[in-house]
């Protein structure tokens, strides 16, 4: 009999057709396995009246996967890189860095607009778009909003919102490409570490099976980026970003890093070697955060 690998993922549609993506490829590399969705509402997922920051950072999209795997009851899990701790337990380690889709921002109007309406509020959901949205576009209003990509779109087409904030990849990835109305460019709202790239969880039995997705240049960059956010200590409680990309023969990251509470914000670029990815971000945190304006 053919033995079942079973993938852990949140239960969203987005987070569904991103493990689709690396079963696909799994099925390609290993063929003789099946393999089984497991799909589980995470505490992030549930607790949507209140913003990241005050009920527990990004842990809580993966504490209940983190304990599937962990139990045994899945064998991977897969994420949205982007949503992930930067500080990940030895047990459970990234087994796998792959795909980055488009890493870009979006702005996103009720259906059949094509008019922004900035005398109504728009919805985001991280520090990091609130303040470089609120430095392009002098006196809008951002307003928080949680939940799904499909829970966001209902609350724009309510009238709640004039527009919303959404990443490029998930839009893409859920084929509703048409709704985007305008792309940011990385230097308008530069992306948060990880953004656009999926990630395979998994215990270290599983480093084998999983290492045909091995991207190497990918995850150096998704290195790069991680490590710039971790030496901040950012996350949820600060805006912060992190963009990393090939340049040359090597990598340049461009990173945001802002004081806590105030709209203070600096932001620089490195370039380095893709063996020095982790260092560049460490040097272009501590570069920032010392610098005086």
């Amino acid at each position: 009999m053919k033995k079942i690998i079973r993938i852990g993922s949140r239960e969203s549609k987005l987070a569904v057709a991103q493990s689709e993506i690396v079963i696909q490829q799994l099925k390609r590399c290993h063929p003789e396995y099946v393999y089984e969705l497991v799909t589980m509402k995470t505490t992030g997922d549930m607790i949507l009246h209140k913003t990241l920051d005050k009920v527990g950072g990004k842990g809580l999209f993966v504490k209940e996967l983190d304990r599937a795997l962990l139990s045994g009851e899945v064998d991977l899990t897969v994420h949205s890189l982007k949503d992930m701790p930067m500080e990940i337990p030895e047990e459970l380690p990234l087994l796998a860095y792959l795909e980055r889709q488009d890493p870009r921002d979006t702005l996103v109007l009720p259906e059949g607009t094509d008019q922004w309406d900035q005398s109504l509020p728009v919805g985001c959901s991280s520090l990091r778009r609130k303040l470089l949205l609120e430095q392009l576009f002098p006196g809008i209003t951002v307003q928080w909003i949680r939940g799904n990509v499909q829970t966001r779109l209902a609350k724009l087409e309510s009238g709640e919102y004039g527009a919303l904030v959404l990443a490029a990849a998930g839009l893409k990835r859920l084929g509703l490409e048409k709704r985007i109305a305008k792309y940011f460019s990385v230097e308008e709202l530069i992306p948060a570490a990880g953004q656009g790239i999926l990630a395979v969880q998994g215990r270290e039995e599983m480093r084998d099976f999983t290492s045909c997705l091995w991207d190497e240049r990918l995850a150096r960059i998704a290195e790069s980026e991680r490590a710039f956010v971790r030496t901040l200590d950012g996350g949820c409680s600060s805006p912060v970003a992190a963009y990393a990309k090939e340049s040359g023969q090597g990598i340049c990251l461009t990173g945001l890093y802002a004081e806590q509470g105030t709209n203070e914000y600096r932001i620089g670029k490195i370039y380095g070697s893709y063996e020095d990815a982790e260092k560049i971000g460490v040097e272009l945190a501590d570069e920032l955060r010392n610098k005086k304006r």
